[in-house]
């Protein structure tokens, strides 16, 4: 949330010497350039902000408010004396300009407050991403013996989503490409019965496509998963491959199921 502590600063220029009735004649030389005021700004509303956290706030204790503001402007290389007369010409002879100023510098703190925001998510991402193997296939591969085939093991009953990008290209000779993936009994996992997950057939257009695959655990049951992020009808080898697949994510939803 934005707080207005640079009108502080706005209030204390008009109280020394804008009391009159008469609208004082400032010249505009000497006051800060427009970009580097919104720059100023910015960074004082930050500030502000910083402040309202009580960590930050008790180690600023020994400054007052105004002084830390002050800090600021001298930080950007100006002094008390060159803001307040840059304020006092914008807000008494062309507070339109001033508006037009502080437009940008919401612009700004609106830019970095989703830019934090979606830094967020992905890092959140990637901390409740549990999957095991790489993050990146591509095919053709450098290495003749990379596969997409997965094999892990479920502990917590839930439900778990495997995410990942394909970006299969045209030319790819892959008849009926598709994710193939089931889960079975830990105890049995090469007679058990499997239960498969859906898989959609993958689109050969060259352009990527999200694809989520949901897996159930039930209460108290231990799962083993197995599959293969890039399978197909023809056999492996004698046609070209043509894959890309990324941004692969497996998350975990405790739920009761």
């Amino acid at each position: 949330m934005i707080r207005f502590g640079f009108l502080i600063l706005i209030i204390i220029s008009l109280l020394t010497g804008s009391c009159s009735g008469r609208k004082p004649k400032l010249d505009k030389r000497n006051l800060i350039p427009e970009k580097e005021l919104v720059s100023l700004l910015t960074d004082i509303h930050l500030t502000d902000g910083l402040l309202s956290i009580s960590r930050i706030n008790y180690w600023a204790s020994s400054l007052d408010s105004i002084t830390t503001y002050y800090q600021v402007i001298e930080n950007h290389g100006y002094t008390k004396e060159t803001m307040d007369k840059t304020m006092k010409y914008y807000f008494l002879n062309n507070p339109k300009k001033l508006n037009k100023i502080y437009d940008q510098v919401l612009g700004r703190l609106s830019e970095m407050e989703s830019r934090v925001e979606k830094e967020s998510i992905i890092t959140l991402a990637r901390n409740s991403n549990i999957w095991p193997g790489k993050g990146f296939y591509s095919f053709p591969s450098l290495s003749s013996n990379d596969s997409t085939v997965f094999d892990m093991t479920l502990y917590k009953p839930g439900v778990y989503t495997l995410s990942f990008s394909i970006t299969l290209f045209p030319d790819d000779q892959s008849i009926n490409p598709r994710a193939t993936a089931f889960s079975c009994s830990s105890d049995s996992t090469e007679t058990g019965k499997r239960l498969y997950v859906k898989s959609p057939d993958y689109i050969k257009d060259g352009r990527p496509h999200t694809y989520n695959l949901i897996i159930i655990v039930p209460g108290n049951r231990i799962r083993h998963l197995r599959g293969w992020l890039y399978d197909f009808d023809n056999l492996p080898y004698g046609h070209e491959k043509h894959v890309k697949i990324e941004n692969i994510s497996l998350t975990h939803t405790l739920v009761a199921v």
